[in-house]
């Protein structure tokens, strides 16, 4: 639209308006979702979180024009556990996703069921993109396009090598949706620049793009530095890298802040900012080059390190600027935001929260019940949180603790606090025995031997 000098100044006014840029898109029409998810980052990586040696301005700036969030929890302890969680909007557990999947040719995956978020998106008229990290199945009939993603420009399996995007010698795993691709660059920058394309085509009607980040999960391979990185890389076999340092990790980190400065960028650019609602998360907690202070322990347990995450939110009109909310969420959560901001339908059984209201100030936060449990490499490890106390066991032992004031769960009241784990014990079991009769009805599992 072109202003001219003799329109009435109402109409003046509308050319100047953020929405009558580049985008077609109505400032009252259906909002556009970008969800950014990193790999393995831990609680303390960024600035906003307390980092010393870390700056991520364009991340940081999510929660300071939003809300940045205290307690938030991933699904699961690993990265195919919690993507589960995210695209179905329930615990990973009732679909048999327990571990992290393999990355093989024939590896199996999340089971369609039509309910999922893309899927529900897409039927409610949205561009659906993922690009990035899948890890919820190899074959073709459980790839994204199969669960609603309109576009898929990514990898299926856990890891590869940031610019040879394999797992190891011939075992390509780049794909542009069901098509193998050789595409040249640093994988973090390729998620980027895709992103930034698949926003620029759909500008002109309501989107969802997932941005799932590779970085910082390892081979810890630097940016603009593709001549090492096979060295780096330690021929992929995972965990024999002693040769990563702190500062490969944070290069790593900086450069997904780039990126999503880039996106923002690309948001503002096109008049979109004020009706995109951008969600920031992580996938598990951080390895063991990430900062996780205070939290203790990492990625692969249901301690405080490995399952509680960095998230940041902004919705321009809907989430009052610079919050810091200690409501406590959890990955499935953002499902069902999601759903409930675009007016998507909700299935029944989604087990997510909207948290909306609470964060938009229309409702009180409220008190959540949530569940986490792995097997993972032989341990036996069970955690339930219910208000301010979280119970874990650890193998034989049984732990209580106050995560409100004790967050990084140096305090155990197990001995004076028994009445606590009488309470939640019995909701953990009760929820493992209800999370396993529905992936053995499903035929995803074998029923479990019992007991916790």
């Amino acid at each position: 639209m072109r202003c001219k000098t003799t329109l009435a100044s109402f109409l003046a006014a509308l050319c100047l308006s953020p929405q009558a840029g580049l985008s077609g898109q109505a400032a009252a029409g259906p909002p556009n979702v970008v969800l950014i998810m990193t790999d393995d980052m831990g609680w303390g990586d960024l600035s906003s979180y307390g980092s010393p040696d870390l700056r991520t301005p364009n991340i940081d700036a999510i929660g300071a024009e939003g809300v940045r969030m205290t307690d938030f929890y991933a699904n699961g302890v690993l990265c195919s556990p919690t993507r589960a969680g995210l695209i179905t909007g329930r615990y990973q557990h009732r679909y048999g996703i327990l571990t992290a999947l393999g990355g093989g040719p024939n590896t199996s995956g999340l089971v369609v069921t039509g309910n999922s978020l893309p899927q529900l998106l897409k039927d409610h008229g949205y561009a659906t993109g993922l690009m990035g990290k899948w890890h919820l199945g190899s074959r073709k009939e459980h790839s994204p396009g199969a669960h609603g993603f309109d576009e898929f420009f990514g990898f299926k399996a856990g890891y590869i090598d940031y610019y040879q995007h394999d797992r190891g010698p011939r075992q390509m795993d780049l794909w542009e949706n069901d098509v193998p691709v050789k595409v040249d660059g640093y994988m973090t920058d390729l998620i980027t620049e895709r992103s930034i394309r698949f926003i620029q085509r759909n500008r002109d009607r309501p989107f969802f793009i997932d941005v799932a980040y590779n970085a910082p999960h390892w081979p810890y391979q630097v940016p603009d530095r593709p001549s090492v990185a096979r060295n780096n890389a330690a021929h992929l076999q995972p965990y024999t890298d002693d040769t990563s340092t702190r500062a490969d990790y944070l290069a790593m980190i900086e450069r997904v802040d780039q990126g999503v400065g880039e996106i923002l960028a690309t948001l503002e650019r096109l008049g979109l900012s004020d009706n995109t609602l951008v969600i920031f998360t992580n996938d598990n907690g951080g390895e063991w080059l990430a900062r996780n202070d205070p939290l203790f322990h990492r990625k692969w347990t249901v301690w405080e390190g490995g399952i509680r995450v960095p998230t940041l939110m902004r919705w321009p009109g809907h989430i009052p600027a610079g919050q810091v909310s200690d409501q406590v969420g959890i990955t499935m959560d953002l499902t069902a935001t999601i759903l409930a901001a675009t007016g998507s339908r909700r299935p029944d059984d989604l087990e997510g929260i909207d948290l909306m209201p609470i964060l938009s100030r229309r409702a009180p936060g409220v008190e959540r019940t949530l569940f986490w449990r792995t097997d993972v490499g032989g341990q036996r490890q069970r955690a339930v949180r219910r208000g301010d106390w979280k119970v874990v066991m650890d193998g034989i032992a049984t732990f209580v603790f106050n995560v409100r004031t004790d967050p990084s769960e140096r305090d155990d009241l197990a001995k004076y606090r028994q009445d606590v784990a009488g309470r939640l014990l019995p909701l953990l079991d009760a929820w493992s025995a209800d999370v396993d009769a529905e992936a053995v009805k499903r035929g995803l599992r074998e029923a479990p031997a019992g007991g916790r």
